[in-house]
C-alpha cells in the first residue's frame, strides 16, 4: 500500500473520541450577555486578511490516486463553507511529478480559494517556491515531525539543518510562512527559537488527535515504540505555553478538535485560527462530503451561539474570557511557573 494511503487508513482506524485536556478547561459562566445573536461575528484576522470562520481544514493528504480523490473532496467542503485549506505534505510531488495532480486538484476544485502547501522542515528553500508555486499556494505550512520521522522505519535522520533551513524559506518566499507540528505540541522555548529566525505564524498543533508515532510504529516490525503514542504536550497546554511568550505573533491552534466546544476553548487560550484534520477526513470517509458541509455548518452557527453566551461581540474578545484551568493543565501550569489567576481572574466582557 502507499505510505500516504496507509497513513490515512491508520488515521480512521484510530480515531476516536476520548476525553482530552480541553475537558478540563472550563468556562466561567456570566449572567448577563450583552449582544444579540445577529450581532456577533465568528469572522477571524490572519496574514492580513479577514477569514469568515475563526478554523479552517488542516494538512492531511496527497500523493496518491485515493488521495486525489480525498482532496477534491476536501476542496469542494471548504468551497462550500468558505473556509481556509491546507494540502497534505507536498514532498511526494516533488519526488515524483506524476503525482502531483493529487494536489493541484484542490485548486481547480476551489480556484477562490486560500490554500496552504505544506511541506517538511528539512526542505530547501528551492523546493519551498516549487510546492507554493504548484498550485498558486497563498501561503505556505512548514511542519515539524521528528518524533514521526524517527519512529518512522525510513524517516529522516538527520535534523540539524532543520532551523537554517526554515529561516532561509521565511526570509527569502514571498507568501505568508506558518510552521506547524504536527500533533507533538511546542513549548515557549520551541516558539521563541522560531521568533528569533523570523516566523510569524506558528501553529502549535499539540496531541489529543492523530498520533503519528502511534501509526509509524504500526508499521515497524516490532512496533517497539508503542510507548510514545502520547508522546508531546497537548493542544491546550501548547497554548498555555505559547502566551508566554511576549513577542506579537499570530497563534494558531490545532491537534484533537473534536467539536465547536475545542475550538471555541483554543480561542479563547489566544488562537487567532483554530484547524482540524481528523474529525473533518473521519466525517468525510465515513458519511461523505454533504454531511461534513453540514457539520462544519453546524459548528458555524454553535460558534456563533457560544460567543453571544459569553458576551462577545468578535473574535479577538474571546481571549479576555475567563477560564478555569483543572487536571493536567493545572498541574503544568504549576510546574512550569504560569500563573493559574492569569486566566480565571480575567475580567468578563460583560
Amino acid at each position: 500500500m502507499n505510505r500516504k494511503d496507509e497513513h490515512v487508513s491508520l488515521a480512521k482506524a484510530f480515531h476516536k473520541e476520548r476525553s482530552t485536556d480541553f475537558d478540563d478547561v472550563r468556562l466561567i459562566h456570566q449572567s448577563f450577555p450583552i449582544h444579540d445573536l445577529a450581532d456577533i461575528s465568528i469572522a477571524t484576522d490572519l496574514f492580513g486578511k479577514t477569514f469568515s470562520s475563526p478554523f479552517f481544514i488542516n494538512a492531511m493528504t496527497g500523493g496518491s490516486e485515493k488521495s486525489q480523490k480525498i482532496n477534491q473532496e476536501l476542496a469542494m467542503v471548504a468551497r462550500q463553507t468558505g473556509l481556509m485549506i491546507a494540502t497534505g505534505s507536498v514532498s511526494a510531488a516533488l519526488k515524483d511529478p506524476s503525482v502531483a495532480s493529487s494536489y493541484t486538484v484542490m485548486r481547480k476544485e476551489y480556484p477562490e480559494g486560500f490554500l496552504l502547501a505544506n511541506i517538511g522542515a528539512g526542505v530547501s528553500f528551492e523546493n519551498a517556491q516549487k510546492a507554493v508555486d504548484l498550485f498558486d499556494a497563498n501561503a505556505l505550512q512548514i511542519h515539524l515531525n521528528a518524533p514521526q520521522e524517527l519512529v518512522m522505519p525510513e524517516g529522516d535522520r538527520h535534523f540539524s539543518h532543520w532551523l537554517y533551513e526554515i529561516e532561509k524559506i521565511v526570509t527569502h518566499i514571498k507568501v505568508p510562512v506558518i510552521v506547524k507540528e504536527v500533533g507533538f505540541g511546542m513549548t515557549r522555548e520551541t516558539i521563541q527559537k522560531l521568533l528569533d529566525i523570523g516566523v510569524k505564524a506558528i501553529d502549535i498543533s499539540g496531541n489529543g488527535g492523530t498520533s503519528f508515532t502511534q501509526i509509524e510504529n504500526v508499521r515497524r516490525k516490532k512496533r517497539e515504540f508503542s510507548y510514545l503514542a502520547d508522546y508531546g504536550q497537548s493542544t491546550v497546554i501548547s497554548l498555555l505555553e505559547a502566551n508566554e511568550v511576549p513577542a506579537p505573533y499570530e497563534l494558531i491552534a490545532s491537534g484533537g478538535i473534536r467539536n465547536a466546544y475545542d475550538i471555541f476553548k483554543c480561542l479563547c487560550l489566544g488562537a487567532k485560527a483554530v484547524g482540524v484534520s481528523a474529525t473533518i477526513l473521519n466525517q468525510l470517509l465515513t458519511n461523505g462530503s454533504q454531511a461534513t458541509v453540514e457539520m462544519i455548518e453546524q459548528w458555524q452557527n454553535e460558534l456563533q451561539t457560544l460567543y453571544t453566551l459569553v458576551g462577545c461581540q468578535t473574535t479577538h474578545e474571546l481571549k479576555k474570557i475567563p477560564v478555569l484551568l483543572s487536571g493536567a493543565p493545572k498541574e503544568w501550569c504549576q510546574a512550569r511557573n504560569i500563573p493559574l489567576s492569569k486566566y480565571s481572574m480575567r475580567k468578563p466582557i460583560n
